[in-house]
């Protein structure tokens, strides 16, 4: 992946309550529902990721645009439309402000999947400098091998990125070296 825009990034997935990133967000929703039937699925989103949105890093983390696009149609507070299969206009707001979140949380999980297979060991948890980046993200952390079990919610031995993402939003983390909006 190299090194990030987190400008560019930011910049492309207007997630703000303003009447321009508004703007922005009916005329990115109307190239992705190329149909026009007022919502979108999974396959979708992802490609308006790739083609619409142009980011290609952002593509490249399917995990991160699968996540997002699951948790932003869970939060939905309103009744839906259509099958809940799908997202609709109204969670496209949330789903860029998820993938955002999502992507940087691919980020950090990369970095400590040194093995680069997807899923974190106990062994990759446990190494000093995998310690370091993440007190670095989310604070002191007395206990690593604790913190591991707490993370592994299925208890597989390995931490997946599902697993990683609900810790990532519990512990607040952020990476250090990305570009946050107000």
């Amino acid at each position: 992946m190299g090194d990030l825009d987190w400008a560019v990034i930011n910049s492309r997935l207007p997630y703000k309550r303003t009447k321009e990133q508004y703007q922005m967000r009916k005329k990115m929703w109307g190239a992705i529902d190329v149909n026009g039937n007022g919502y979108v699925s999974l396959s979708e989103i992802t490609r308006g990721v790739r083609d619409v949105l142009n980011l290609g890093d952002v593509f490249d983390c399917r995990p991160a645009i699968n996540r997002a696009y699951h948790y932003s149609r869970s939060v939905a507070k309103a009744k839906k439309k259509h099958d809940d299969d799908y997202l609709e206009f109204r969670e496209f707001r949330f789903f860029l402000q998820a993938l955002r979140q999502f992507f940087e949380y691919y980020q950090a999980f990369s970095r400590i999947d040194s093995g680069q297979d997807g899923r974190v060991s106990k062994e990759e948890f446990l190494s000093d400098n995998i310690k370091q980046s993440i007190e670095t993200w989310v604070g002191p952390i007395d206990d690593m091998e604790a913190e591991f079990a707490k993370i592994d919610t299925n208890k597989g031995g390995q931490i997946l990125f599902s697993e990683f993402v609900d810790w990532a939003l519990e512990k607040n983390l952020d990476i250090e070296d990305d570009i946050d909006e107000d």
